[in-house]
């Protein structure tokens, strides 16, 4: 099956890939010739992963998916959530939101956080989400440089290393992105059945 994932980040794809194995063929936005920013405006991490693939299915009349993915931290009250890529503003810079994050929280004794990830596939027009969250705490400096975003302050729970420690294999299989992913897997084969 031919599905677009409908993101511009080369990071993502390369994750996404490595989870979906051989079942599924991905296309990138630009192997369908689509060069334009994607919109993403809602103030829900549902409504831009919503937005994000109905952009492309209407526009391309494709088969697609879209995620997004925020940090949500107790202590900054959910913070920064679905603006976690421009949390310091623009251009969007990981290791400003990350300096940002370990500026917020340096009194912080509260230190757990959760990324959430939803997906939106549309196939034929119809929309289903799957959600993958994975709880955890942040740490109080970077740990690591494997990853991307906030992955060197992020350590999920039951783990010693933080994201930005860990070898991609062992990230690829507990992350949010995995969890959500594992299900957008489970319904596609569902569907080959």
């Amino acid at each position: 099956m031919k599905l677009v994932f409908a993101t511009q980040n080369k990071n993502k794809v390369n994750e996404i890939r490595a989870i979906l194995g051989d079942n599924f063929e991905l296309l990138t936005l630009s192997e369908i010739n689509c060069n334009e920013e994607v919109p993403e405006t809602q103030d829900t991490i549902e409504g831009n992963a919503s937005q994000k693939s109905f952009y492309i299915y209407e526009k391309y009349n494709v088969n697609c998916f879209a995620d997004d993915t925020g940090l949500e931290i107790d202590h900054l009250g959910g913070a920064p959530g679905v603006y976690s890529a421009r949390y310091s503003g623009e251009p969007q810079d990981y290791q400003r939101n990350i300096d940002k994050v370990l500026t917020n929280m340096q009194d912080a004794t509260n230190r757990k956080a959760q990324f959430k990830t939803v997906i939106s596939l549309i196939i034929n027009g119809h929309e289903t989400l799957f959600e993958g969250i994975i709880e955890g705490e942040i740490t109080t400096g970077r740990q690591g440089t494997n990853g991307f975003g906030y992955d060197p302050i992020f350590r999920p729970r039951g783990y010693e290393q933080t994201f930005g420690e860990m070898d991609a294999k062992i990230k690829n299989l507990i992350s949010h992105r995995a969890i959500a992913t594992q299900k957008l897997i489970n319904y596609l084969l569902s569907l080959q059945q």
